[in-house]
């Protein structure tokens, strides 16, 4: 006769069907059950406890409580800057040489880099190319950290009159602080957004010739929208920028970055020829797939400038 399971933590072993399991005999047998829950509810004296704990450092305790967040602060950002001080120091000197001739990996994407890619910018094609997965990676994380903001501050205009409440608020407060009448702002904004725009596009298609890329365009185009923005207000903005546009683009970015470092992953493990060429050394088209890959990460950039920014402010796009 085996032995009836009511541990929480035999999934790890036995697989989610045992958690759930475990969970529906948990919750059924509830206080009754002889052996101790993990989802039980706190005992009513380590509640006590906390009420107390709670009501001292509101009280009694709220200096002591101050002074010790500012000590942890203080010690977090020291151990922080030790650690990064630490690590920057064992670093090769700006210049040196040295570590790239010992380093095999490196002089193999300083030497031939440009061979497989294409591209003479080394530093896109080690990006783009050679840690491509790692990038990949990098713009899923921008998407995810928008997805989370929204979560946590978007306010959706529903007929609950909860939220219906909390949208007029903001609402009422961007129509207070948002500049209409600033001449000053809006006609140097007319001068400075295209110029701002204009240079964001060519760091963003040059990031495969020049210092450049993916990166560093989108948060100039990003900058470009924010100060779109602060001069002529939502209203104007949403002409061309809403939460619609942020999905389809955003979406159609990534989709295309996973599907096609996808189909190099696959064709290069397997030894098959992509039949994408690298094109003419040093043109605006060539280095394969770094062009349209740059493009989609500064997409992917632009947009996560912009929708936090507005997140942040008002909690709608």
């Amino acid at each position: 006769m085996t032995k009836k399971k009511n541990k929480a933590w035999d999934w790890l072993v036995d697989g989610s069907q045992a958690l759930d399991d475990t969970m529906i005999q948990e919750y059924a047998e509830g206080e009754s059950s002889e052996t101790p829950s993990v989802f039980s509810r706190p005992h009513p004296r380590e509640s006590g406890y906390y009420e107390r704990f709670h009501t001292w450092s509101h009280d009694r305790g709220a200096r002591l409580m101050k002074v010790l967040y500012a000590v942890m602060v203080v010690c977090i950002c020291v151990g922080i800057s030790a650690l990064l001080i630490a690590t920057t120091s064992d670093m090769p000197q700006f210049g040196d040489a040295k570590p790239v001739e010992d380093d095999a990996l490196s002089a193999f994407y300083v030497e031939e880099g440009y061979l497989h890619t294409g591209a003479p910018n080394i530093v896109t094609s080690i990006i783009l190319d050679f840690r491509g997965f790692d990038t990949l990676g990098e713009s899923h994380v921008l998407f995810i950290a928008v997805c989370t903001v929204m979560m946590l501050l978007y306010i959706p205009r529903r007929d609950d009159p909860e939220h219906l409440r909390e949208w007029l608020a903001s609402e009422a407060d961007d129509r207070a602080t948002e500049p209409h009448n600033d001449l000053i702002l809006q006609q140097g904004a007319k001068l400075i957004v295209p110029m701002v725009m204009i240079f964001g596009i060519y760091i963003l298609l040059n990031g495969h010739l020049s210092p450049g890329g993916g990166f560093s365009g989108g948060t100039v185009l990003g900058a470009g929208m924010i100060l779109y923005l602060l001069s002529f207000g939502f209203q104007k903005t949403e002409r061309f920028f809403n939460i619609h546009t942020f999905r389809r683009v955003s979406t159609a970015a990534l989709m295309f970055y996973a599907l096609s470092k996808g189909y190099i992953f696959f064709t290069g493990a397997n030894r098959i020829p992509n039949g994408i060429g690298t094109g003419q050394f040093g043109a605006i088209l060539s280095g394969g797939l770094l062009l349209p890959l740059s493009i989609a990460v500064g997409l992917v950039v632009a947009c996560t400038m912009y929708v936090l920014y507005t997140l942040f402010r008002k909690g709608d796009l």
